[in-house]
């Protein structure tokens, strides 16, 4: 069954649909500098038109957050070391995003 609203999948093959604030911790928490670098949350869609992605930095130390829209042209690229601020922020723009998937 497919996602609801979107999905989140990490370079590791972690996949959550609909995932919640709990779940974006857990999946950034899990993040390493060799086998699961990144994870990224988009609509759960053939070709999504956003997506926002959490990527270990260079360092090892730290998150990139990059949230992208390529509708309004939206880039926003920020760090943090904060995994419950990085899920927070996370669900909150999810939440401005969220419609539900058409039943056929």
């Amino acid at each position: 069954m497919a996602a609801t609203y979107h999905r989140a999948d990490s370079e590791n093959g972690d996949h959550i649909d609909d995932p919640s604030e709990d779940a974006i911790f857990m999946l950034i928490d899990d993040l390493n500098d060799s086998d699961s670098t990144f994870v990224v949350i988009q609509p759960d869609e053939d070709d999504p038109t956003w997506y926002v992605s959490v990527a270990v930095l260079d360092t090892g130390e730290g998150y990139e957050v990059v949230c992208r829209d390529t509708r309004s042209r939206e880039r926003d690229v920020t760090t943090s070391d904060n995994i419950s601020d990085i899920a927070h922020e996370i669900v909150l723009r999810l939440k401005g995003r969220s419609r539900p998937r058409p039943t056929s």
